[in-house]
């Protein structure tokens, strides 16, 4: 028996045809089941869901406690069987994803993590500038096709396609509320914390090269301002994930430590180099890179407040 879970938010605009896409999913020897979450959503997700539920082994959960992680913490519970898959509300299965998961958890029993192919799905067809210009994985999440199957680095699973062993969540692994999806801002990379996690506690990864999906990239997503927008949560994600467990001691300017300004001003004089120059490419990169290290500033300063906040609390409650 294997669980696959998504949570989804306002997501009407894809649900039809993912779940359409469920519809066609061989049946894994064991069977499944879905959970889907609806994470507070104001659109009519709960009507789509469940008009599903007469064609697909499909559970509604409803979580008002607004994020990604929280919705997904919200149903540990129901898990069942031995494998949990995850995925998104914009993730479109292949008929046989499950099958190929659960015949590679059969066939590594010493592995708990395992990823699978996030291919893409352009709603339009994507510019020469994206394929040669964005980091795909960082913007779209999508696996590098040069990724062969067998062990991997869990930093190379992504939550599009991810599967762990049930057993897990048993032992009290649970995703972190601070990181993820949660509104229009926040700091990337909920699956992310998540694998180095179980990571640093020698749990192993493999990458399953037959089991593919297809993540719905939409017209907008593909528009720059929204790419260097990606930039600044990824920096936010990385600085979380890099210095969420340890305080920096060094000088700090605004909450956020003073080596980071001068990154970001260095890169600034790097952008407005290849902008005099006209090198759009290199022109791009450097904003890129800007916008990363305004996240990464921001989330310092974030860090730092929720610092204080609990050193304070922790002084009153003493």
């Amino acid at each position: 028996m294997m669980t696959v879970v998504f949570a989804t938010h306002n997501g009407a605009r894809t649900l039809p045809g993912v779940l359409d896409a469920y519809c066609q999913i061989t049946v894994p020897e064991g069977g499944w089941k879905l959970i889907v979450v609806d994470n507070a959503s104001m659109d009519r997700s709960r009507e789509i869901i469940t008009s599903y539920q007469d064609r697909l082994p499909l559970i509604y959960h409803h979580e008002e406690k607004p994020g990604k992680n929280a919705a997904l913490n919200a149903v540990v519970d129901h898990f069942e069987g031995d494998l949990v898959v995850f995925t998104d509300d914009d993730i479109f299965p292949r008929p046989e994803w499950l099958v190929c998961m659960r015949i590679a958890a059969d066939s590594q029993p010493s592995y708990t993590i395992f990823g699978g192919v996030i291919l893409p799905r352009w709603e339009i067809p994507a510019p020469d500038w994206i394929r040669e210009w964005v980091p795909l994985d960082v913007v779209f999440g999508l696996t590098n096709p040069e990724l062969s199957g067998g062990p991997t680095a869990p930093g190379r699973v992504f939550g599009g396609n991810m599967a762990v062993r049930a057993d897990v969540f048993r032992r009290g692994f649970r995703f972190d509320v601070s990181i993820g999806p949660r509104g229009a801002n926040y700091a990337q990379g909920s699956e992310a914390e998540f694998v180095r996690r179980l990571g640093q506690q020698s749990y192993t990864a493999w990458h399953v090269h037959n089991a593919e999906v297809e993540h719905f990239i939409r017209q907008f997503q593909m528009q720059k301002s929204w790419i260097l927008g990606r930039a600044i949560r990824f920096g936010r994600g990385q600085y979380r994930l890099n210095h969420a467990t340890h305080s920096i001691s060094t000088v700090r300017w605004f909450g956020a430590p003073r080596y980071l300004f001068r990154q970001l001003l260095e890169q600034t004089a790097t952008m407005l180099k290849y902008m005099l120059c006209f090198d759009q490419e290199r022109f791009f990169h450097a904003r890129w890179m800007l916008n990363y290290y305004r996240g990464y500033i921001i989330e310092a300063r974030n860090l730092h407040k929720e610092r204080v906040t609990l050193s304070s609390t922790t002084l009153l409650n003493t």
